[in-house]
C-alpha cells in the first residue's frame, strides 16, 4: 500500500483485499476476546474540520482496542485555526504523533498534510472522497454475497463523496456500478471520465433493476444545509423505497452510510426490513479501519 491512504488511486486489487482479510481476523479476535494490542504504545492525531458519529467512534475505539491512543483535535481548538500553515502543522505533528486521520472540507488540504508530515494521513472523509466509508461497504458485500466480484451496486441519489469513491473503487475492482443521479447533481466528472465502465443514469429504476445491493446516502451533506428545501424538490424521486427493492434482485441487500433521514432518501419500512445491513455495516467501519491502521502504523 502506500504510506497513506487519501483515496484509492495507487491502490491494487491485492491492497484491498489485505485490508479486508486482517479486517476479518481482528474482527474475530475481538468477537473472541482476545487480545490484539498491535498497536501499544502508538498515537493517531484525529482533526476534526466536521461533526462526525462513526468516523470519530470507530478509529478513537480502534486505536483503543489495538493497544494505541487516539486524540481528538479539533481545529478550531487548535493552531490550524488560528492560521497555522498545514504544512507547519504536519511537520510539527510528525514529531509527536505516528499517524493523522483528518476530516474536512477539501481533499487539498488533505493531500497538502499527506505531503509535508513524514507519517501516514488518512482521510476520514472530504467534499471529494470517503475512502475508509467504502473500504467497509465492500468488506460487508464480501461478507453477505461471498465476493464483491460480479456484483451490481446500484447508488441513487446525490452524487456526492460517497458516490465518487464508489466509483473510485470500481475502477480497481470487477464489480458493476450504475448511479441514478439527478441532472446537475452527478458525481465528479474527473472521476468518472477516468472509471470507464461506470454507468450513469436519471432513472432510478434503470440503475436497480438486477441489482445485488441498493444504496444511497442523504440528499443534503453537510455544509449543505442552504439547499436543503430546493433539494428535497430534486431528489424526491431518488428514493429507495419498495417499489425500488422490487425492482432489484430478489436476495438485494440495502445499505446506507449513515446517517439516515427516514422518509426522504429511504422510506423507513426499508431502511428497517429484513435485507436491510445498515447496522453490520456500520459496525464494519470498526475493523476495516482497524486493519488500516494497523498496516500504515
Amino acid at each position: 500500500m502506500n504510506k497513506d491512504l487519501l483515496g484509492f488511486a495507487g491502490m491494487t486489487p491485492a491492497d484491498f483485499q489485505t485490508i479486508w482479510r486482517r479486517a476479518a481476523r481482528l474482527k474475530q479476535l475481538l468477537k473472541e476476546g482476545r487480545d490484539h494490542a498491535s498497536l501499544k504504545g502508538k498515537t493517531l492525531g484525529m482533526i476534526f474540520d466536521k461533526s462526525s458519529t462513526r468516523t470519530r467512534i470507530s478509529f478513537e475505539v480502534g486505536m483503543y482496542q489495538l493497544g494505541g491512543i487516539a486524540l481528538f483535535l479539533n481545529s478550531r481548538d487548535t493552531q490550524i485555526g488560528r492560521g497555522e500553515t498545514l504544512a507547519d502543522s504536519a511537520r510539527m505533528m510528525s514529531c509527536y504523533l505516528n499517524g493523522i486521520m483528518i476530516r474536512t472540507f477539501a481533499q487539498e488540504s488533505v493531500e497538502e498534510l499527506a505531503r509535508y508530515a513524514a507519517i501516514p494521513v488518512i482521510n476520514g472523509l472530504t467534499d471529494l472522497l470517503h475512502p475508509c466509508q467504502i473500504l467497509a461497504d465492500l468488506f460487508t458485500i464480501q461478507e453477505k454475497k461471498g465476493s464483491y466480484e460480479g456484483v451490481r451496486v446500484a447508488y441513487i441519489g446525490d452524487g456526492n463523496n460517497v458516490a465518487n469513491s464508489w466509483i473510485e473503487a470500481a475502477t480497481h475492482l470487477p464489480f458493476e456500478l450504475a448511479l441514478a443521479c439527478p441532472e446537475g447533481y452527478d458525481p465528479d466528472a474527473r472521476i468518472l471520465a477516468a472509471a470507464g465502465g461506470v454507468k450513469l443514469c436519471r432513472d432510478p429504476f434503470e440503475a436497480a433493476r438486477n441489482a445485488d445491493v441498493l444504496y444511497t446516502d442523504v440528499w443534503t451533506s453537510m455544509g449543505q444545509e442552504a439547499e436543503s428545501q430546493e433539494r428535497m424538490k430534486i431528489f424526491k424521486n431518488y428514493q429507495i423505497n419498495q417499489a425500488l427493492l422490487e425492482a432489484a434482485k430478489k436476495d438485494a441487500i440495502v445499505m446506507h452510510c449513515l446517517p439516515a433521514h427516514r422518509g426522504e432518501e429511504i422510506t423507513a419500512d426499508v431502511i428497517d426490513g429484513p435485507q436491510s445491513v445498515v447496522v453490520e455495516e456500520a459496525e464494519n467501519r470498526l475493523h476495516v479501519q482497524k486493519a488500516v491502521l494497523e498496516i500504515l502504523l
